[in-house]
């Protein structure tokens, strides 16, 4: 059985400190077993102080982290001497060093800065909470942060962005580990998304768009419904009775990116379910979701998420696919 190791920092965010053991919990195999234990600790085994106006009791200490296989840490309200100093205090410090060479490491928002100050995200790509996105960069420059995304999947390193995407972080790590349906059985007892689309840059803040002008939204639906076909930026512009300029803008006011790249993450999720729920060729998925050619399939996922249509394809596929049409 796989073990989780979470960490609770004084100032632990309670929501997200609860988020491991409820979504690696209700995973179970075939047979009802449990596929995870979750066990939690503080630094030397006593309560910590929580975010909230209550204490949490623990019955280990850190060093739990040094056996198990998989290391979660939570956010904490109390990081201010490491967010000021990129610097660990040592008993913290401490306990990182004794993690194992390979063993899983993932930090839920703000506890990217625990990741970055140890070290652990020198040269590799990153997010947290958008709004500390920012400073996390200027702190930490060889890190390379990822501010719009809700989680980052590194191999043994992973981060998330702020507050609820540390389940969207979790159940990926369910869907990898032992596959979509799984994953989708944890999210339908947890009665949340198997997946979210689109990244935090959607709760950015910024203006909000002007009441009387007319939205994208009617165009991004027309586009959802012609992903297979290779779709313009006056295309969408003219769906939406605008012009190219007027519409790049409004779009970005509503949705936190640009058409292209708006575009670009649908074709991805839409290749990732057919990759998921068919048995078609690489070539036929790339021709379904408007990538055109294999190649360029090949490409964009890698991009996006660090592996082939054929890794994708081993590591997500639950069971028997439907049969191309």
């Amino acid at each position: 059985m796989h073990h989780v190791g979470v960490l609770a920092l004084d100032g632990v965010v309670p929501f997200e400190l609860g988020i491991p053991a409820r979504i690696f919990g209700a995973a179970r195999d075939g047979a009802g077993n449990p596929l995870y234990t979750v066990t939690t600790c503080s630094l030397d085994g006593r309560p910590v102080r929580a975010e909230a106006d209550y204490g949490l009791t623990v019955s280990h200490d850190a060093s739990l982290l040094a056996g198990v296989d998989t290391v979660v840490i939570p956010p904490s309200h109390a990081l201010g001497p490491i967010r000021a100093e990129g610097r660990l205090p040592g008993a913290l410090r401490d306990a990182l060093a004794a993690i194992r060479p390979g063993t899983r490491i993932v930090g839920i928002c703000t506890a990217a800065y625990v990741l970055a100050a140890a070290g652990l995200l020198d040269h590799r790509p990153a997010t947290t909470h958008w709004r500390e996105a920012d400073r996390l960069q200027r702190m930490f420059t060889t890190t390379r942060v990822h501010p719009d995304v809700l989680f980052v999947d590194d191999g043994d390193i992973l981060t998330s962005a702020g507050v609820a995407a540390g389940i969207d972080l979790c159940l990926h790590i369910v869907r990898r580990d032992h596959g979509s349906r799984i994953a989708g059985e944890v999210a339908r007892s947890c009665v949340v998304p198997p997946w979210r689309e689109s990244g935090q840059a959607q709760y950015v803040q910024r203006p909000v768009p002007d009441p009387r002008a007319t939205g994208t939204a009617a165009a991004q639906a027309w586009a959802l419904e012609h992903l297979a076909e290779p779709l313009t930026l006056a295309d969408l512009a003219a769906r939406a009775n605008m012009s190219v300029r007027t519409f790049t803008r409004r779009f970005r006011d509503e949705v936190g990116t640009t058409p292209g790249q708006w575009l670009t993450r649908q074709r991805v999720d839409l290749a990732r379910h057919l990759l998921e729920s068919t048995d078609w060729p690489v070539d036929l998925v790339a021709h379904r979701s408007g990538f055109g050619s294999g190649v360029s399939l090949r490409q964009r996922l890698h991009a996006a998420l660090g592996v082939t249509p054929q890794a994708y394809r081993r590591a997500f596929r639950p069971a028997a696919p439907a049969a191309a049409v």
